[in-house]
């Protein structure tokens, strides 16, 4: 029993199904213990990616889409600096992980040993916590502890790098590991409840804002009965869509730089917002000194550092936000069926009504695909699937058309933005539950950063589709070019694309193609029906842009639609003002 034979019992003691890695020498006594516990029947499955990253995005698919920690490993050097991309993704979306590293022995730590990266110090500004054993007697406290601390409060990363001589040192004399009790999120204070309750007494003109806290404090049904029984209209944050069904009469959709009008105008124009889970983050909030100007903030948070840092909270609610939620329902829905009853209800008409005003449009003209048409007619088709997305204009497309029912369905790089996470994400999704219907949605960029990743689809035979919007452009960055450089277009151009429905085949993957709409139903229907992994290849215009947006230095009422765009671009749009700096902000 070394220290790399006890390290695999007790990842399976902590209920460590699946884990994601590629072997090297630091790590290599690791991937022995590995294949010893195949051979005794006691195995977790291990799945091979074949770049570092695609572990890194595999393990954090598979913790988004279960709510379970998620589980990486790479050898020393390159192979931890290539998980260094999915670890910051998992601190910014707060991701529970468990990332393994193997280290150069201890006797060779500090001397610039092959293949030695100080990973610990790397790492510091994006995780919760790391650990750097010294020896096997530091293996019991530091495994129960990393994953105590990836699963309890605001979850997240943590690293544990492992020389290679700890690993191989003798660890018969260590305890059988038992899981570490996570501690309870704390209760709300009494006195935060009564004031956030007069508050929205109050108030005339209320809106529900909605984040990521809500699926990460398994509050989603407590929220929707919060929204039900007050009858609030509410907004979503990109990384709290499907908290509300996409259908829910109180449902204005997503809020910021692409989000709908009517959930803009909404947060705009109220005079309560209560924040649930969510950080005001730039995207959602455009220029902050101007959003929601007349709202009073009553903000909801389990981490107490989130409340007040970026908007001033009136009323701020720090814990549990289920019990929060439900605490406040009964009381809440009391007053504001009473006093001022009628100037809510016709507030709440005004919101309704303005979403059936703005509602999107899919009767685009024309024989080329429209891919918002195309995304909410898959969505329609396979209304229970995981959806795992790349970034840019297609990430947009999937927020404002895809009809969700549940946050889980929703896989997306919110906070970082990084390329290449939709396809390890689906695997990773795919892998936690086998019965998942999983559709990757990646643009052309985005899809070369983890093409390899084709390999372990097929090697494992997962029946993830892949639906690739191809624009033969970094659509996100060009859009950019087109309305506030100028049309300078500088680096955007990929019509040097791969044959991807080639590039697929040549893995092993069924191939599709489609560039008309008129064969999108048809092609659609093929993708669903291949029994294993298969790739659409989407032709789509390069010209398409995501509307509406909300330019950079503005505020989320001043929103441009392609009309407005193109007068704001000749210089007739009064209400609008080319703003005078917009390099600060370039992907979505």
């Amino acid at each position: 029993m070394n220290g790399a034979r006890w390290l695999v019992q007790a990842l399976a003691a902590e209920g460590v199904d699946t884990l994601f890695g590629y072997p090297g020498g630091a790590i290599m006594p690791f991937y022995d213990a590995l294949h010893g516990a195949a051979s005794s029947g006691h195995a977790m499955k291990h799945v091979l990616v074949r770049h570092e990253q695609g572990a890194a995005f595999a393990a954090n698919g598979y913790a988004r889409a279960s709510g379970q920690v998620g589980v990486c490993v790479a050898t020393s050097g390159p192979g931890a600096s290539n998980l260094v991309t999915g670890i910051a993704d998992a601190m910014l979306d707060s991701v529970p992980m468990v990332v393994i590293t193997g280290q150069v022995p201890t006797t060779l730590m500090g001397t610039d040993a092959f293949q030695e990266l100080d990973v610990f110090g790397m790492t510091l500004p994006i995780v919760k916590h790391s650990f750097l054993a010294r020896s096997v007697d530091d293996l019991s406290r530091m495994l129960g502890e990393a994953f105590r601390i990836a699963r309890s409060g605001r979850p997240g990363p943590v690293l544990i790098d492992l020389p290679k001589d700890v690993q191989n040192g003798d660890a018969s004399h260590l305890p059988m590991h038992a899981p570490l009790p996570v501690e309870r999120a704390p209760a709300p204070m009494d006195a935060s409840l009564h004031a956030a309750l007069a508050l929205v007494s109050q108030a005339q003109r209320p809106v529900v804002y909605g984040g990521g806290g809500i699926a990460l404090g398994d509050a989603v049904q407590a929220f929707r009965t919060f929204v039900d029984a007050t009858q609030i209209p509410s907004v979503l944050t990109l990384r709290g869509l499907g908290a509300l069904p996409t259908g829910h009469p109180l449902n204005l959709g997503m809020l910021g730089m692409h989000g709908s009008r009517a959930a803009n105008l909404a947060v705009q124009e109220s005079d309560l917002l209560i924040v649930v889970g969510a950080r005001f983050d730039d995207r959602a909030t455009g220029k902050l000194a101007e959003f929601a100007p007349n709202a009073r903030v009553v903000h909801m948070d389990l981490d107490a550092c989130e409340i007040g840092k970026l908007r001033h909270a009136d009323v701020g609610v720090r814990g549990d936000i289920r019990a929060t939620l439900t605490a406040l329902t009964l009381p809440c829905a009391a007053h504001l069926h009473g006093r001022n009853g009628a100037f809510r209800r016709q507030w709440r008409a005004t919101c309704q009504q303005r979403a059936r005003d703005h509602a999107a449009r899919y009767d685009a003209p024309g024989d080329s695909v429209y891919a918002p048409a195309l995304l909410k007619q898959l969505s329609e088709r396979a209304p229970r699937a995981v959806v795992a997305c790349d970034v840019g204009q297609h990430q947009m497309w999937v927020a404002q058309h895809w009809r969700f029912s549940d946050p889980r369905q929703h896989l997306t790089s919110g906070a970082l933005g990084a390329m290449g996470f939709g396809l390890p994400a689906a695997i990773g999704a795919q892998l936690q539950d086998p019965d998942a219907q999983v559709i990757c949605v990646s643009g052309d960029g985005s899809f070369l950063m983890n093409v390899q990743e084709l390999a372990t689809l097929k090697r494992y035979g997962l029946p993830v589709k892949i639906v690739l919007l191809d624009n033969q452009a970094l659509g996100m960055v060009r859009q950019w070019q087109e309305l506030f450089f100028d049309k300078r277009y500088s680096e955007v151009d990929l019509s040097d694309n791969p044959d991807f429905a080639a590039v697929a085949t040549a893995f092993g993957i069924h191939a599709l193609h489609v560039d008309r709409a008129d064969r999108v139903d048809n092609a659609l229907q093929a993708l669903l029906d291949s029994p294993g992994p298969a790739l659409l290849h989407v032709a789509i215009d390069q010209a398409a842009n995501v509307w509406p947006l909300v330019p950079p230095n503005h505020n989320n009422a001043q929103m441009l639609d392609a009309d407005e765009a193109t007068s704001l671009l000749i210089g007739n749009a009064p209400h609008l003002s080319p703003p005078k700096d917009a390099s600060h902000a370039i992907s979505a």
